[in-house]
This record gives C-alpha cells, structure tokens and sequence, in this order.
C-alpha cells in the first residue's frame, strides 16, 4: 500500500509565502530608508498583502526586528556549536570568550538600528528574547571558573546592549569599545 501525502493546505503555504515576501519586504526598506524611517503600512504594501496579515503574524515593528535577525542570529549560534575554534569548541575558555564578544560585536554593529528596536521594545524586552538566554548561557559556561559566572555574563553582555554601543559609538568608537570587552573579559578570567 502506498502512502501518499496530501499537499499541504492552500492557507499554510499562503501564509509561509506572506510572512516571506513580508521579511523580504522589510529588510529591503530597512537597508533603503533606516528601520526609523519605514512603517508597517509600507512593509505591507511592499510585500503585496494587506497590513493585518503583518500585525497579525509580528505584532509591530519589533517583532519584525526580532523575525529578521532570527536567521542572522542562529549563523552565530552555529557557529559558537559546531563551528571552527576559537568561536567554536576547541579552544581555551579565553579565546572562545574574546572570539565570541567579537563576533557578536561584528553582527551587533551590522544590525544596530533593528537589534536597538527588538530590545527596546518594551522594558525588558532584551531579556525576553531566546539569544539572549543563548548568548548568556554560553558566556556564563566561558565563565565557570570565576566566583560569579551567571552575573558576570550579564555584566559582559550589558556592554553590548544595542542602546549601550548605540550611545557610545560616537564618542568612544568601535575598536575602544572591541579592546575594551576584550580587556574587562579576559580580567574577569583573571587573564590579561
């Protein structure tokens, strides 16, 4: 007897296209006219549907931010798993925590406008999002050998709030704010 599989229902694939062509949408307005500088009425009118279908499937804007950089952030967690060292397993605990507060660096200041918007949504919203309890799971594992490995990664992963580098790009510059973590990480390890 054979199997044969129904395809699936017209409203699944319809709405795996939508939310496609509404990702598509956003990030080339975004990357047109700045995250500030679009609204969802002109998502929805990029994307061909109507603006419903993008408040029902991401709520605001926000939620969008957090739909765009999803892909964005899983290409760094695969790379912290199963990825080459130091990023990857295999290397020492120092270089894999400097390797990873330059990668996440690298991928903060590529995203910066729609990072800032997922994690400033609501209060709290930073800590809401699963990277984030990623990223601190991770940095906190880095840490096991300090007296206090949870708060350590907060205090490390505070310095990379989008709202935080957003404020003291200007003023203080990427590489200031890159040697910086690196020092404070390492210092924490009790390296230097």
């Amino acid at each position: 007897m054979e199997l044969l599989l129904a395809p699936p229902p017209v409203e699944q694939a319809r709405s795996a296209r939508n939310r496609a062509a509404v990702l598509e949408a956003a990030a080339r307005l975004f990357a047109e006219h700045g995250v500030d500088g679009v609204s969802l009425d002109q998502v929805a009118a990029a994307a061909g549907v109507g603006k419903g279908t993008v408040f029902r499937r991401f709520g605001d804007k926000a939620g969008l931010a957090v739909a765009l950089l999803d892909s964005r952030e899983r290409v760094l967690q695969e790379g912290i798993l199963h990825g080459p060292p130091p990023l990857g397993p295999g290397a020492p605990a120092a270089q894999r925590l400097t390797a990873f507060l330059d990668a996440y660096l690298d991928y903060l200041l590529e995203h910066l406008a729609l990072v800032r918007m997922s994690e400033t949504a609501s209060p709290g919203a930073r800590y809401r999002i699963g990277a984030y309890r990623f990223w601190h799971r991770h940095l906190a594992i880095l840490l096991a050998t300090t007296p206090d490995p949870d708060g350590t990664a907060h205090t490390l992963l505070a310095a990379l709030a989008a709202e935080h580098v957003t404020a003291l790009l200007p003023e203080v510059g990427e590489q200031r704010i890159r040697d910086n973590l690196r020092r404070v990480a390492l210092a924490a390890l009790g390296e230097s």
